[in-house]
């Protein structure tokens, strides 16, 4: 299942990627969808992701906020959460591959975006990359280590 969320600085940006994962025929959940989502903040709706994103292995976040830096930074405070801000499909593809990122992080008002094509690509990369696995998982296991001794390093 994929989760979606937003401040309110993304919620265009987000029901533009609700429409297309509609009509790619892809299953999710806004998790963000309020009548006025003005008074809302960025760790808040992190929280809300990461917390259904971890009920299940196979789900998958969408996290948008206006440029995608603070909420990823808040999705990667939260232990079992590997989230990746990407720009381009070369970087959603090996978030995915090489990183096992389970959230997807977006910035609403990057140029970059202006144009919906490029975020299909990126959706379309990170939807459709899995986990390499192999040589990775040593560095997976790193990162959970970390979030173990979180405070300690």
């Amino acid at each position: 299942m994929i989760i979606i969320g937003s401040d309110h600085t993304g919620i265009e940006l987000k029901n533009k990627i609700k429409d297309y994962l509609k009509e790619n025929q892809r299953r999710f959940i806004d998790v963000t969808d309020f009548p006025d989502q003005t008074g809302d903040d960025y760790p808040d709706i992190a929280q809300i992701i990461c917390k259904q994103v971890l009920k299940n292995d196979s789900n998958i976040g969408i996290a948008i906020c206006g440029t995608g830096i603070g909420i990823s930074i808040v999705c990667n405070k939260i232990k079992g959460i590997r989230a990746a801000l990407c720009v381009d499909e070369y970087m959603a593809e090996m978030s995915r591959r090489h990183n096992k990122a389970n959230v997807l992080c977006l910035g609403a008002r990057l140029k970059y975006f202006e144009r919906f094509e490029n975020v299909e690509t990126i959706l379309d990369a990170f939807l459709n990359s899995f986990y390499d696995g192999g040589r990775h998982d040593v560095r997976i296991q790193k990162i959970s280590d970390i979030d173990k001794a979180k405070g300690g390093v």
